[in-house]
């Protein structure tokens, strides 16, 4: 007799590369370096739920979970793998990561809460520093 299971993607899973793109887990997997493709700042790079998908979370940033809009919570499992907590309701204390996505100096803003933005100006400036020397500044002869 035949297999008869259906093993046609049901309409309430979608395929994990389209759940990944729309939770920003897009980062280049290692040994490609951890840096925004965008804006070149370094990130730290964690293993989705995604099987063979990255997200670059901000460094250092731990924010309490209460203040990020629903599916841009991030946190870590203990085996290090990152987790979006989707429509999930915080515990109160609960702090979370954030993709790197949206603080991107050089990505469109995703109506993101005040600090966010203070966030993305200040990676920005990081940016520039990175890439634009000041006009008047002149290097010493050395010859």
């Amino acid at each position: 007799m035949g297999d008869t299971e259906n093993t046609a993607d049901r309409p309430d899973r979608p395929d994990d590369a389209l759940q990944a793109a729309l939770e920003g887990a897009i980062a280049p997997p290692p040994p490609d370096p951890p840096d925004c493709p965008h804006c070149a700042l370094p990130q730290d790079r964690y293993p989705t739920l995604y099987d063979g998908h990255w997200v670059l979370l901000e460094p250092r940033i731990f924010v309490p979970a209460h203040t990020v809009p629903p599916r841009r919570r991030w946190v870590l499992t203990l085996d290090g793998t990152a987790m979006n907590l989707w429509d999930a309701e915080p515990l109160p204390g609960t702090q979370c990561r954030i993709a790197h996505r949206m603080v991107c100096p050089y990505l469109g803003p995703e109506d993101p809460p005040l600090w966010a933005t203070a966030l993305r100006k200040e990676n920005e400036r990081k940016a520039q520093r990175l890439f634009n020397l000041p006009e008047d500044w002149n290097l010493p002869h050395t010859g």
